[in-house]
């Protein structure tokens, strides 16, 4: 069926059109599939990570079950290798980082919590890295060691873990005999221990027994 004059005319315009702009609406649709491929195949990758990483996370948890001490660190080492992007990196460095401080092994427990706290994805084992990566720090004693964890207590705390920062801050003074400073940032740490109800009841417990040595009062 021919076009009447009005069709034509629009039929005209739009070839225009398409000649002008069609290497620019090329590209956009180009960058917006590649975005959406690229998308879709990090969320398939990630998902495939997790899956693995969960499998030698399990692994992991059948050696400690075992008491495979040589086992459950190579397991460790693995997921920090192959899936360091996953939560299961994170959480398995934090138990190893205990395993080997138990075994009396605190230059390899402190690396394991150091790669925590440079690594971890997720903020609550950031944090627990950190704080316990500053109480293995401080229990050492070295120059060195104070000086590495008064770096990370300078830095912004991990949000909804300021009180046990304050507390840390309050160890550091103790283990430098400074007992007003610690006793300060104890009862700092109180206030805002005080305040936030997720803390379990023994984070108030060890805090106020802190306290007390300090000369300090729990209000």
């Amino acid at each position: 069926m021919p076009l009447d004059l009005e069709e034509q005319e629009q039929l005209d315009q739009l070839k225009v059109f398409w000649q002008k702009y069609r290497n620019l609406i090329t590209g956009v649709l180009t960058v917006a599939l590649l975005g959406y491929a690229t998308y879709s195949g990090y969320q398939w990758w990630r998902n495939s990570q997790a899956a693995e990483a969960s499998k030698l996370y399990e692994t992991m948890v059948e050696a400690i079950g075992k008491g495979d001490k040589d086992q459950t660190l190579r397991a460790a080492d693995d997921l920090q290798k192959q899936f360091a992007r996953t939560p299961y990196a994170a959480m398995s460095s934090l138990v190893a980082a205990k395993i080997t401080a138990e075994n009396g092994d605190v230059p390899k427990a402190i690396d394991y919590l150091r790669w925590v706290a440079a690594n971890a994805s997720n903020d609550g084992y950031l944090a627990l890295g950190k704080l316990r990566l500053v109480s293995q720090l401080i229990e050492r004693g070295t120059e060195k060691d104070m000086a590495e964890a008064d770096v990370i207590l300078k830095d912004k705390p991990i949000s909804g873990y300021e009180p046990l920062w304050l507390e840390r801050r309050g160890d550091w003074y103790l283990a430098q005999k400074k007992i007003s400073e610690a006793r300060a940032s104890y009862q700092e740490a109180w206030k805002k221990l005080d305040q936030a109800k997720e803390f379990p009841e023994e984070a108030r417990r060890l805090l106020k027994v802190k306290l007390a040595a300090v000369g300090g009062i729990a209000q």
